[in-house]
C-alpha cells in the first residue's frame, strides 16, 4: 500500500475510528444502492411565465397525480382524486375554499389526513429514513415521522396512531399539518430538478421564478442565451444591459426591472422623452399581454424602446470593433445607413429604411454615444451593479448553473453544439486559441465566470464581453444562428433580411451517428444515453416531433412562453426520468390557480414514453451510485487496514 493511500486512510479513520463504524457505513451505503432511482424533472424555456411554471412544479408534470392513482386507483372517483391533487398543489388556497362551504371541518380534516398519509408514504418509499427525516418540516418532524412509520392496521398501534390525528385536530393544528404534508409530498415526488435554460425575457415574472428556484430543494440550471444576457448585465457589461432593457421594453415588461428589481429607469425615461419627443416611434411598438400591461404606459415605453435600441447598436458596434476575432463586422450597420435618401446597403443590396430619425447619430462617428447617452448608461450600469436582488439571483445562476451538464447518462444543454455541414465540430477562435466541441463550452464558461468574479479589471472586462459574445455570436452554442437580425427587424421591411440561418446542428441531429458523436464528445455512449436540449421551439403545428433519432435527442422547448405558442401549438414540454424510464409530457396552457383550486382543473398533458427500462433503475445506476461505490471501496480498504494492524482503532 502506497504512502498516499495510507495517508488517505488515516484521514478517513478520523470519520470512522473503529471497525464497527466503518462496517456500519458499508452496510448503510450498500443498502442505499438498492433503492429505486429518484425522479428527475426537466423543464426549459420558461421565459418568465410564472403561473405555468409554478403549477408544473407543483404537479411534477403529472408525477403527483400518478402517486394518487397508484394509491387509490378505482376506489376513488375522478372528482375525489382531482380534489386531492388540487389540495396537494395549493394547500393554503384549497383549505380556504373548503372552509367556506364545509359544515364539519373536523371530519374533513380527519378524512383528508387519512388520505394524505398513504400518498406521503408512497412518495417517501424510495428514500432512506434519514433523507426523509431531513425533508420533514421542523414544526411537525415528530408527528409526521410517527404517522409515516406507524401501523394503524396493527391492534397494538391503532389507538396510538388515531390519537395523534385526534390531538392534532383538537389543538387546532390540522390546517398546518395538512399543508406540511402536501408540501412534503411535492418535495418527495421529485428528487431533482433540471432547468435547461432561458428563465428570463418575454414573460413578466422571471424574478419570481428565480425566487422559487432558490427555495427548491435540489436544482441545476443549464444557461440559456437569455440567462447569459442577464448575467452579463449584472456583471456590468453595457451592451448586455442595453439588450436586457430593450427586450423588456419590447414585451411590455419594464416592470420587471423597476418593480421586480428596483432598478431606476427614470434617467432613461427622461432622456427618451426629451430626445424622441416628436418621434412617434411607430416601429417600436410594445408587444404586450392585454391582461398584464397598462396601455397608458405605451407611449413612454415606445420612446424608451427606441432610445435603448439605438444605444445598444452603438455599444455593440464598439465591441465588434474591439474584437475582430468575433467575426461580426457584418453586424455593424449604423454606418451603412444613408439618412439623406433613407436607404441602407447590406450585402450588396440597397433597402429603404423604415425609420430615418436618429437625432443622436453622428455620421462621422456613428458608434459613439452622445454625452447624454453615456450619462444614461453610466447610471444604468451603476443601478444593475448595485441591485442586491439581481446580484443574488445571478450568483445563484453561477453557483447552480453551467453551459452544459452530464447527469445520470444524459447530456443537458441549451441551444446546440456548433457543427460544420459535414457533422464535424466547428472550430472557433477566441483570443488566439482554437476550440471545438466540449472544449468550446468549457472555455466559454471559464470566461463567463471571470466576467462576474475576477478581481483583475482586464480579465473581468474580457469575461464580461464574452458573456455578450455568448448571447449573440454565430459561434455561441446557446445562440446557434448565423446572425441576430435585431437591427433589420426594426428598420427594414423586407423579411428576407430578418432570416436567422440556423447552425447545421439543427438538421444534422436528425442523423443518429451525429448525435452519438456529440454524446461521445461529452463522455457518454450506449443505448441509454440521451441529449436533452432546449432553445428552439418545436413546431408541433407543422408535425415536428421533439424526439429525434429514436429518442436519443429530445428538444423540449414547446412554447412555455406565450410569444411562441402560436408557433408550437402547445404550452411547453417537460420530461420526467424516474426508475422506470423517460416520459415526455406535452402541456396545454394553464387556466388559473383559482380554477385549479375551485374546480380541480389541472394542466392537460399528453404523455409519451421515450424509453423504458428492462429492470427498475436503482441508485446503483446513477452518478451518485458511482460515488457510493467508490466510498464503499475506500471503507473496505479501511477495514482491511484495521484488521491487518496497519491502522489501530480509536476506541
Amino acid at each position: 500500500m502506497g504512502e498516499n493511500e495510507i495517508r488517505y486512510l488515516k484521514s478517513l479513520a478520523k470519520q470512522y475510528p473503529t471497525i464497527a463504524a466503518a462496517a456500519t457505513e458499508i452496510i448503510n451505503l450498500k443498502a442505499i444502492l438498492s433503492l429505486p432511482k429518484g425522479t428527475e424533472h426537466f423543464i426549459t424555456d420558461v421565459h418568465g411565465e410564472y403561473d405555468q411554471f409554478q403549477h408544473i412544479m407543483r404537479n411534477g408534470s403529472g408525477a403527483v397525480k400518478l402517486k394518487i392513482e397508484q394509491e387509490f386507483g378505482t376506489t376513488f372517483s375522478k372528482a375525489e382524486k382531482k380534489n386531492i391533487a388540487a389540495l396537494i398543489y395549493y394547500p393554503e388556497r384549497k383549505l380556504e375554499e373548503v372552509a367556506r362551504h364545509e359544515e364539519n371541518m373536523e371530519d374533513w380534516y380527519r378524512v383528508t389526513l387519512y388520505r394524505l398519509i398513504p400518498i406521503c408514504k408512497n412518495a417517501s418509499s424510495k428514500y432512506t429514513r434519514s433523507k426523509v427525516r431531513k425533508a420533514l418540516p421542523k414544526d411537525f418532524t415528530y408527528v409526521i415521522e410517527e404517522l409515516l412509520t406507524g401501523r394503524p392496521d396493527q391492534s397494538d398501534q391503532e389507538d396510538y396512531y388515531n390519537e395523534i390525528i385526534n390531538s392534532v385536530i383538537e389543538t387546532g393544528r390540522a390546517p398546518e399539518l395538512i399543508t406540511a404534508l402536501c408540501k412534503l409530498i411535492r418535495r418527495l415526488v421529485v428528487d431533482h430538478l433540471h432547468v435547461v435554460g432561458d428563465i428570463y425575457d418575454r414573460g413578466p415574472y422571471p424574478h419570481l421564478i428565480m425566487d422559487a428556484l432558490m427555495r427548491y430543494h435540489s436544482v441545476d440550471i443549464q444557461w440559456g442565451n437569455h440567462d447569459v444576457l442577464w448575467m452579463g448585465a449584472a456583471s456590468g457589461n453595457p451592451a448586455c444591459i442595453a439588450n436586457v432593457i430593450r427586450i423588456s421594453a419590447k414585451y411590455g415588461n419594464l416592470d420587471i426591472l423597476e418593480d421586480g428589481y428596483g432598478i431606476n429607469l427614470i434617467p432613461l425615461a427622461r432622456f427618451s422623452m426629451t430626445t424622441y419627443q416628436e418621434d412617434p416611434c411607430k416601429h417600436f411598438k410594445v408587444e404586450y399581454d392585454a391582461d398584464q400591461y397598462n396601455i397608458k404606459d405605451a407611449q413612454l415605453d415606445e420612446k424608451m424602446h427606441k432610445a435603448i435600441a439605438v444605444i445598444q447598436f452603438k455599444l455593440e458596434g464598439q465591441l465588434i470593433e474591439e474584437y475582430p476575432e468575433f467575426d461580426m463586422q457584418d453586424r455593424k450597420l449604423l454606418h451603412k445607413m444613408n439618412l439623406e435618401d433613407g436607404t441602407i446597403a447590406i450585402e450588396g443590396v440597397t433597402y429603404p429604411l423604415r425609420d430615418t430619425y436618429f437625432p443622436t447619430l453622428d455620421p462621422e462617428h456613428p458608434y459613439d454615444l452622445t454625452s447624454e447617452e453615456q450619462e444614461v448608461m453610466d447610471r444604468l450600469t451603476t443601478a444593475f451593479l448595485n441591485c442586491e436582488k439581481l446580484q443574488k439571483h445571478v450568483r445563484f445562476l453561477f453557483t447552480k448553473g453551467s453551459l452544459y451538464k452530464v447527469y445520470n447518462g444524459n447530456l443537458l444543454y441549451h441551444g446546440c453544439v456548433p457543427l460544420n455541414e459535414d457533422g464535424s465540430f466547428q472550430t472557433v477562435t477566441l483570443f488566439g486559441h482554437e476550440y471545438a466541441g466540449k472544449q468550446l463550452y468549457d472555455v466559454l464558461e471559464h470566461y463567463a465566470r471571470l466576467g462576474y468574479y475576477s478581481l483583475d479589471p482586464a480579465e473581468k472586462k474580457r469575461g464580461q464581453d464574452i458573456l455578450w459574445f455568448i448571447w449573440e455570436n454565430k459561434n455561441s452554442p446557446v445562440f446557434g444562428k448565423a446572425k441576430m437580425t435585431t437591427f433589420e427587424r426594426y428598420f427594414i421591411e423586407d423579411k428576407k433580411t430578418h432570416v436567422e440561418k440556423k447552425n447545421p446542428y439543427y438538421h444534422l441531429v436528425e442523423q443518429e451517428d451525429v448525435v452519438c458523436e456529440i454524446l461521445k464528445e461529452f463522455g457518454l455512449e450506449g443505448e441509454d444515453a440521451h441529449i436533452i436540449n432546449g432553445h428552439i421551439p418545436v413546431e408541433t403545428t407543422t408535425g415536428e416531433s421533439p424526439m429525434k433519432c429514436n429518442g436519443k435527442l429530445l428538444i423540449i422547448d414547446g412554447g412555455f412562453s406565450r410569444a411562441y405558442r402560436s408557433k408550437t401549438g402547445i404550452a411547453g414540454y417537460t420530461l420526467i426520468f424516474d426508475s422506470h424510464g423517460l416520459i415526455l409530457a406535452a402541456h396545454e396552457p394553464f387556466e388559473s390557480v383559482e380554477s385549479a383550486v375551485v374546480n380541480g382543473t389541472d394542466i392537460h398533458s399528453h404523455n409519451a414514453v421515450v424509453s423504458s427500462t428492462k429492470r427498475r433503475l436503482t441508485v446503483a445506476d446513477t452518478d451518485r451510485g458511482v460515488q457510493i461505490k467508490e466510498e464503499i471501496e475506500a471503507l473496505e480498504s479501511l477495514l482491511r487496514a484495521y484488521r491487518s494492524g496497519l491502522l489501530v482503532e480509536q476506541l
